[in-house]
């Protein structure tokens, strides 16, 4: 008994750099990779066709809200489990990991539906009446959505194990679906040998497969090895206050991360508006770019945040706090260096996406100026989203989802919104990207106010 309950006890005892290192690293390079292969897709989509390249990037909300609902609902599914741990209440983290794998056929539902009749009118309403545009996003996305199961399992199982401390395996189901995907990628855009020559929507058969076997290895270490919480669907019932446990903290990190792609919404309609099909592919490169800088910031959340919850279920302050400013610490510097690359070398990170000849309405010199300028305006924001990237994990690892919920809605929308409309009326579309470093300080305020009360209230009451 004494062996079994080893790994969970290094969050409370372990040097706290250390641990941090320990669980974070392998979470890091997993995003790392995911960036990578979600780059590399792009990049092979814009050299084929660059309006396959605009489709996916005016879409991308979808693919937003596809993530958003997967890990949002796996992040309360961590929160609790990880909590459950800390209290050694194991019947309960048993029930919450069984409760989230079961909630995966529920999220799954809706993207079949959504993937079977909203993608082609989601396209029609945002590509400006681009038939061919219209047809590469429908292709592409009808697929990534109507097969979405896999990776919303995939993502569920990854939580669960994060939560129990074992951070190898879940990067291992990463590295596999993103190698899988990488190597298929070209095979299948451009009919490389054997395989047909799909273009747009080979990526997202390439992507989909990659996804399938990132499954079904998760699916095999789940079931087939011991972990510290055990799936239990015999005679499973659903209870309303596992559930209820579950979505205090999923719903809000659900609508936090769905926020992203109603911003990607509007900032689209605003660039539609002035027909800037170039601030759009400038738009969408650059998301495709900063989840090199994002990524593995979320992946030393991912890290942290059962430290946080470990030791807040077991009352260590001392430690929880350790983690916190250490976080911190290692966040910034990771944005930090996000924000020299994108001052030093704009123009290398453009010019990775399409060629002279893939190009159609979008003149490349104009996209390589206007992209550099982008750049630099929007990597301001980088450094303090570190800090609130931090402690928006810090809220969601104590059950205090809905803070994390107001700072993201405050950030995304009643700031960045409003501020890139009100920029693109007065001071021309192309000044739109200075609402970024605007939204992220006064998000910033938001979080260390929130912070501060609950070092004031609920942090205070521990020993």
């Amino acid at each position: 008994m004494k062996k079994e309950q080893t790994p969970m006890n290094k969050m409370g005892t372990m040097p706290m750099t250390r641990l941090i290192l320990t669980m974070s690293l392998p979470a890091i390079f997993s995003m790392t990779i995911l960036a990578m292969y979600n780059v590399v897709d792009s990049i092979f989509i814009s050299r084929y066709d660059m309006d396959g390249f605009t489709a996916v990037s005016i879409a991308y909300p979808l693919q937003l809200l596809l993530i958003s609902a997967s890990v949002g609902t796996a992040v309360g599914v961590n929160s609790l489990v990880s909590r459950k741990l800390g209290e050694e209440n194991y019947d309960q983290a048993n029930s919450a990991a069984t409760h989230g794998l079961v909630l995966c056929l529920f999220t799954y539902a809706f993207f079949l539906l959504l993937g079977l009749f909203g993608v082609r009118p989601f396209m029609e309403a945002f590509s400006g009446g681009n038939e061919r545009v219209v047809e590469a996003g429908v292709s592409y996305f009808r697929c990534a959505l109507c097969l979405s199961l896999f990776s919303i399992i995939q993502v569920m199982i990854e939580k669960t194990l994060q939560a129990t401390g074992n951070m190898i395996f879940p990067m291992l189901f990463q590295l596999l679906g993103a190698v899988v995907n990488i190597i298929f990628d070209p095979l299948l855009i451009f009919g490389i040998g054997i395989f047909p020559e799909m273009g747009v929507l080979g990526a997202a058969v390439a992507t989909v497969f990659g996804q399938f076997c990132g499954m079904v290895f998760a699916l095999i270490i789940l079931f087939c090895r011991s972990h510290k919480v055990k799936i239990q669907l015999k005679g499973f019932r659903f209870n309303r206050m596992t559930v209820k446990q579950i979505y205090a903290v999923g719903f809000p990190a659900i609508i936090m991360q769905s926020i992203s792609a109603v911003m990607m919404l509007c900032l689209n309609a605003i660039f539609q508006a002035y027909n800037s099909i170039v601030s759009i592919d400038v738009f969408g490169i650059y998301f495709k770019l900063q989840s090199f800088v994002f990524m593995p910031c979320f992946g030393l959340s991912q890290g942290i945040m059962p430290i946080v919850g470990f030791n807040y279920g077991a009352r260590n302050k001392e430690r929880m706090y350790s983690a916190i400013k250490r976080g911190v610490i290692i966040a910034g510097g990771i944005m930090l260096v996000g924000t020299v690359l994108m001052w030093t070398i704009p123009d290398v990170m453009i010019s990775l996406f399409g060629s002279e000849t893939s190009f159609t309405d979008v003149d490349p010199q104009t996209l390589r100026e206007t992209g550099e300028f982008a750049f630099r305006i929007i990597s301001l924001c980088f450094v303090p989203a570190a800090v609130g990237i931090t402690l928006t994990t810090v809220f969601q690892a104590v059950g205090k989802g809905f803070r994390s919920l107001l700072i993201s809605f405050c950030r995304q929308l009643i700031i960045l919104a409003p501020v890139a409309l009100l920029l693109s009326l007065t001071a021309g579309v192309c000044n739109v990207w200075f609402a970024f470093p605007i939204a992220e300080v006064g998000a910033l305020v938001l979080a260390l106010t929130f912070f501060f009360q609950l070092v004031r209230t609920d942090f205070s009451k521990l020993p």
